[in-house]
């Protein structure tokens, strides 16, 4: 079909979400479990390792402060993805929701943007799994050859762990969304008691003189404390509340979605900001911020923290609990980008391979074999820090153009059928775009150009392939 702004037909998307039978993915979601996979994939790399780098180089002990910030642009974008979930319950998430406001253009550069925060993000969560895995190994005297822990860019030849974690994650999605949803409540249990006993044994060895100054002078640059710092690190680590969005890729799997879908995408998102407030409030408080900027490894910073404390045997629980959280993060990012190319492939802009669904299992396998091997190569071949802020970047973009997608659905389709309203459209949708925008502007330069080379890649491949065989 001619023309990039051509919008996907309501109609159409309402037919795709009351599919059932042979091709379609089965529901088995309710609320609970999508409030936990919500957890699964926020609570993650962002909680165990952003928050003592911020503190040192940006905000000091008022990283409370960006977390808050983060999770206010993260609540805004969340008020406008509960109002699409409920309304299009359909695998996809923003594009799916981009494709029916703004046309197929913008959903296809939604799109292909969310490979950033799935793929990549998965692939860099894989790597950090096998650095906190060797290190645990270590304690136990147990070595793993440099060779197998690193790859060829790295003096090694592959990261053999960060492969392993991917293909246990991918083939255990392919097995069901049902068993990978067990499996991942779990592993939030587990990692959410962690972060709670941490939480519950620091707060007595709290020294108040580690708040003292509570924002610190700015040093004369931009993002170096003081309030710029603040708004630098929630830029930064706005890293640590990717996820929440991933819930509603899930939606074709749920079993009421016009109910549950606002229930575990700002569920999930409340509980996971008021753990992370009162962890970053406890760590900073064991320890002056000014210590965890000499850290040589992620872990450090919670180390640090536990070290002002009596319970220095809480460090290797800590390292199960980041193993744990980092394996539920991969999960629900591999189940994100398999479902919103599911969406991608059934509208023609990607090939067919994307949609296949299995016979028994009733989930996209192909899609989900597919990433077993370039998300597993790429963890195992790529060094951890080639695209690690893209994340975020891709993500802030993501949010921005949901909030406008419900500025333009209220205007065009007032009347459609919702089962959850965001308050105060467009006020609210208009205060996401700015929050997240700043955020945006705060990130540095280069993470900017790696978002514009990428995206100058999914133009070559959009008009290559996909203007092609677009059904819409």
């Amino acid at each position: 079909m001619s023309g990039h702004n051509v919008r996907k037909p309501l109609t159409a998307l309402m037919a795709e979400a009351n599919e059932e039978g042979h091709g379609t993915l089965k529901r088995h979601l309710g609320p609970i479990a999508l409030v936990l996979l919500g957890i699964g994939a926020i609570i993650g790399a962002g909680l165990f390792s952003l928050t003592g780098k911020v503190a040192a180089e940006h905000a000091g002990p008022a990283v409370t402060l960006s977390f808050v910030i983060s999770a206010i642009g993260c609540a805004f974008a969340g008020l406008c993805y509960a109002e699409f979930a409920s309304m299009i319950p359909i695998a996809g998430s923003a594009y799916t929701y981009s494709f029916a406001t703004m046309g197929r253009f913008w959903a296809w550069v939604i799109g292909w943007d969310l490979v950033l925060e799935y793929a990549v993000g998965a692939a860099m969560v894989a790597i950090s799994w096998s650095q906190y895995l060797n290190r645990l190994l270590l304690m136990h005297e147990i070595h793993i050859p440099h060779a197998l822990m690193a790859g060829p860019f790295e003096g090694g030849v592959i990261n053999l762990p960060a492969v392993f974690i991917v293909a246990c994650m991918s083939l255990l999605l392919a097995r069901g969304t049902r068993e990978s949803a067990g499996v991942n409540a779990v592993i939030v249990t587990l990692k959410v008691a962690v972060v709670l006993i941490f939480i519950l044994l620091g707060w007595t060895y709290i020294d108040g003189a580690n708040y003292v100054p509570y924002i610190p002078v700015n040093t004369g640059t931009f993002g170096e404390f003081g309030w710029s710092g603040i708004l630098q690190g929630a830029g930064i680590i706005f890293f640590a509340y990717i996820g929440f969005d991933a819930v509603s890729t899930a939606a074709q799997e749920a079993k009421n979605p016009q109910r549950s879908m606002p229930i575990g995408i700002l569920g999930s998102l409340a509980i996971c900001t008021v753990l992370y407030v009162l962890f970053a409030h406890v760590m900073t408080g064991l320890a002056p911020y000014t210590a965890f900027g000499g850290a040589t490894d992620k872990l450090a910073p919670v180390a640090t923290a536990i070290a002002h404390t009596p319970y220095v045997w809480l460090q290797q629980i800590v390292i199960v609990a980041i193993l744990a959280g980092y394996s539920s993060v991969i999960l629900v990012m591999l189940l994100g980008q398999s479902r919103v190319f599911f969406s991608m492939s059934r509208d023609g802009l990607l090939p067919p391979v994307f949609s296949q669904v299995h016979p028994r299992y009733h989930t996209p396998w192909r899609s989900n074999m597919l990433f077993l091997v370039f998300v597993g190569l790429f963890a195992g071949l790529v060094p951890g820090d080639v695209v690690g802020e893209m994340t975020s970047i891709g993500t802030l973009l993501a949010f921005v153009l949901v909030c406008i997608g419900v500025i333009i659905m209220r205007n065009r389709m007032p009347e459609a059928p919702r089962g959850f309203r965001t308050p105060l459209v467009p006020l609210v949708p208009i205060l996401g775009i700015i929050v997240c925008g700043l955020m945006m502007a705060a990130l540095p330069w280069d993470t900017w150009l790696r978002l514009v080379v990428w995206l100058a890649i999914g133009m070559w491949v959009y008009f290559k392939y996909s203007v092609k065989h677009a059904k819409y």
